[in-house]
């Protein structure tokens, strides 16, 4: 969809870094934004410890809404995580006690607190809960005040239940309430905290749009949605997932080394565009770097997971981080930085390389390990491995009682005997 010209420096930088997708009401939107301070929500539901990359662009648009003089809202979805967001899923989610979530959202907003400055000031950020008022209120009564402005027809027609029913997976009652809490909890939101805009991905445009509706039509009151492209990677690959599982943003869930190395090896192809969405580089510099050719790309990819990882875990785990990889990929060299993993004696000493590998999270089966060696890829102390069924001794051990194990060019971990 082509965007105007916008006038305000909330829309303008969204749609110069590439954020914008979709609007409801974008000349109506552009003018409060200019003219007022905008609060501004996104909704995250806690069914795990922490988000992950995948969750990174909302959360670097709350950040660009305070940028910009605005104030941005953190909906933790206390409620709505009991229900679980159907879309993009063909299966329900685990349902999970009221303690996990409430511990989910504990440790989730440790990253929060990286991104926004929080407090009372009329552009700090909140972070609210919609448990407040989703548990309060009675079925019979939440029937009857909302579920009038909805219609089966149209609900049907949205492809967070169109597409789960095209692929025949069921969907249960319960999920298909999703949409009615989310509308909900933007009227909520407007009323108690004078929100009027909610942003997502494209995959939310459907209950984001019916949260905009429900405002504009019980409270006759302002109400806009603003949703971000579907982000993949240049080979087509979902954002925030790899061949070794999430990207989580929590320090205790993925080490501050391995996030850095998510960004020192994504595609060339995609290095400007998670510049522009991913740092507060100034776009000239974005330029600069994306305009790169040759071996200086990995210059600017450097650049990259530096910004991304001090954004996040702070400039000394940044340092850190990219000391350990220049270190052990382009220098030989070991260091404490790198992850390490500890696995039982008995386990790697006389053990086949291949099965060591997929034990220190190298490779995913042994049989991956071996191809990986056939191929030249698997290095034991910086020495290619021709066979992944060869075994492991003491003598392999270095002086401080480790082993270097490598798969590639990007991936090294350091294995130590207990």
């Amino acid at each position: 969809m082509t965007q105007p010209a916008f006038q305000s420096a909330f829309l303008q930088t969204l749609q110069a870094r590439g954020y914008v997708h979709q609007i409801t009401h974008p000349a109506e939107l552009d003018a409060v934004a200019g003219a007022s301070v905008v609060s501004g929500y996104i909704g995250f539901d806690a069914t795990a410890p922490s988000l992950h990359v995948g969750s990174l662009i909302q959360i670097m648009m709350l950040r660009r809404l305070q940028q910009a003089g605005h104030r941005p809202i953190v909906l933790m979805g206390g409620g709505t995580t009991k229900v679980g967001d159907p879309t993009g899923k063909d299966a329900s989610r685990p349902q999970l006690t009221d303690e996990t979530i409430q511990a989910n959202i504990a440790s989730i907003r440790t990253v929060f607190e990286k991104f926004l400055t929080f407090g009372d000031g009329p552009t700090d950020a909140v972070m609210l809960d919609n448990d407040a008022w989703l548990s309060g209120y009675g079925y019979v009564q939440f029937l009857r005040d909302f579920g009038t402005h909805f219609t089966v027809n149209r609900m049907l027609a949205f492809d967070s239940v169109k597409l789960r029913l095209e692929r025949e997976q069921p969907m249960t009652f319960l999920e298909f309430n999703y949409m009615l809490m989310q509308s909900v909890d933007f009227l909520e939101l407007n009323r108690s905290h004078g929100v009027t805009l909610q942003m997502g991905g494209s995959d939310q445009w459907g209950n984001i749009t019916s949260g905009v509706d429900l405002v504009r039509r019980v409270d006759q009151n302002a109400a806009f949605g603003l949703t971000t492209p579907l982000l993949t990677t240049a080979s087509g690959g979902k954002m925030g997932k790899t061949a070794q599982g999430a990207v989580w943003l929590n320090a205790d869930q993925l080490s501050p080394y391995d996030y850095w190395q998510f960004w020192r090896n994504v595609d060339d192809a995609d290095v400007g565009r998670f510049l522009r969405l991913f740092t507060d580089l100034s776009l000239d510099e974005v330029a600069r770097l994306e305009a790169l050719q040759g071996a200086e790309i990995n210059d600017a990819k450097k650049v990259l997971a530096d910004e991304a990882t001090t954004m996040l875990h702070g400039a000394d785990a940044a340092a850190k981080a990219r000391g350990a990889a220049e270190g052990a990929f382009e220098q030989g060299r070991l260091s404490v930085d790198l992850p390490t993993v500890d696995l039982p004696r008995d386990e790697v000493i006389g053990a086949m390389i291949a099965a060591v590998a997929t034990k220190a999270g190298l490779t995913q089966s042994n049989g991956e390990a071996r191809r990986l060696a056939q191929g030249g890829g698997l290095r034991l102390n910086d020495a290619s491995v021709a066979d992944g069924a060869a075994l492991i001794g003491a003598g392999d051990l270095n002086a401080d009682g480790v082993l270097k194990l490598a798969a590639g060019k990007k991936k090294i971990v350091l294995v130590r005997p207990i």
